[in-house]
């Protein structure tokens, strides 16, 4: 079986710190939200937050 192509997405591979890891499954379970819409949206958030430092 061979890896599914990405056409809109691209392999990231990281680490959870352990304590985040069973809410982190907890949330996408119980909103339905696959766990990678989730990340897009915590990077979404950071990016904005750190927005005004990076055009500095």
């Amino acid at each position: 079986m061979g890896e599914a192509v990405l056409v809109n997405r691209k392999k990231l591979i990281t680490s959870l710190a352990n304590e985040l890891v069973e809410p982190f499954d907890k949330l996408s379970k119980k909103t339905r939200v696959p766990k990678s819409r989730l990340i897009d949206e915590a990077v979404e958030d950071l990016l904005k937050k750190y927005e005004k430092r990076m055009a500095e």
